[in-house]
């Protein structure tokens, strides 16, 4: 039979949690159409590959691949490009799947103008979480209950059409046509040491799935286990994530000044790469200086972004996230001004094969 789903791994140094990732798909029920597992390993120093070869004979459909290059658009590019499916089933190495999950995306993608398809993203925490935690995650939102730092959502028990920006990486299933108008995946989950490096993910294909009139499906039945490790219920992961959300969104912004929306972003790089003199633009671009007006503009952002998230009760908390957002915004764009190779990571045309390799 000719390949249908294929279900998309990224890893990197998580074996036992890659194991019961593993054991959640052996329990799968099948769909009508073929279907196929690909686990690319991010360069992992722990016994990865071993469980992914104890995996073999239950699951005849694992296809394995390894890439030293950091960052988790990597191995989300790589799987696109390996993949023989038409529909691309993206999960966690930390995502547990239900046994209906790759009926429900079946179901789902039946309807033909559907681009994109996401579930629930239920919490399973590693212990006991926190009050506020607990709080955060009881509070409705009028689409219904989410929590975008920990990935975890659930909008309800019924099929509908929701915002591509509520389906997240760790459950994410699109059509193969789709990614590939969209050019792939952005940069996401840079080490630490590379953090600079970041962009907006997944973010950006569902900005292109929302600028192009494709239809977002919610489906109930297409539902995954979130695993929540202890590292993430502190306040000192949410400031983190606040964070690296203000280094995505100095990476939006950047584009955006440069032209670089959906509707001409390929132009617009075609116009970058022609020149002769690729320098002098560089240079032009580091003397257009954001900041002029970034004090206002990045305090205002990080207010509008974080009020949506947290009620009155949690105002010390959303001003700390307020405060890391901003820090994080405003080191991106500094180290973007000093750093003529790190400006032209941010401008590129996409970050697949070659493209997807640091500077």
């Amino acid at each position: 039979m000719t390949v249908k789903y294929s279900i998309i791994i990224p890893t990197r140094n998580r074996a036992e949690i890659l194991k019961r990732c593993l054991q959640c798909i052996c329990g799968l029920e099948s769909p009508d159409e073929d279907w196929e597992v690909l686990l690319l390993n991010n360069d992992s120093t722990d016994s990865t590959e071993e469980i992914v070869n104890s995996y073999r004979e239950r699951l005849p459909n694992l296809r394995y691949f390894h890439t030293t290059d950091p960052g988790l658009h990597i191995g989300r590019n790589l799987g696109w490009e390996e993949a023989k499916g038409d529909v691309f089933c993206y999960i966690d190495d930390d995502s547990f799947v239900s046994k209906g999950w790759l009926k429900g995306i079946e179901k789902a993608f039946r309807e033909p103008d559907v681009g994109l398809v996401g579930g629930p993203c239920t919490p399973q925490y590693e212990v006991e979480p926190p009050d506020w935690l607990n709080k955060m995650w009881s509070r409705v939102h009028p689409d219904g209950k989410m929590l975008g730092y920990l990935s975890i959502l659930d909008l309800g028990d019924s099929i509908k059409e929701i915002n591509p920006y509520h389906v997240f990486g760790c459950n994410f299933a699109i059509r193969k046509s789709v990614l590939l108008e969209a050019s792939g995946f952005h940069p996401d989950a840079m080490p630490q040491e590379l953090i600079k490096y970041r962009g907006d993910g997944e973010s950006y294909v569902s900005q292109y799935v929302l600028g192009n009139g494709q239809k977002t499906l919610y489906q109930p039945k297409a539902s995954v286990f979130h695993h929540v490790p202890k590292e993430r219920m502190t306040l000192k992961y949410f400031y983190h994530r606040a964070y690296i959300n203000g280094i995505s969104d100095s990476f939006v912004r950047m584009r955006e000044e440069h032209g670089l929306t959906i509707d001409n972003y390929r132009n617009k790089c075609g116009e970058m790469e022609s020149r002769d003199n690729q320098t002098s633009y560089i240079n032009m671009v580091k003397t257009y200086r954001l900041l002029k007006r970034g004090a206002y503009s990045i305090k205002n952002r990080a207010e509008n972004y974080k009020k949506k998230f947290f009620p009155t009760e949690f105002d010390s908390i959303r001003d700390k996230m307020q405060k890391a957002y901003r820090e994080g915004f405003a080191y991106h764009q500094y180290e973007v001004q000093k750093d003529p190779k790190l400006l032209g990571w941010v401008l590129r045309k996409d970050y697949l094969g070659v493209n997807g390799k640091l500077p």
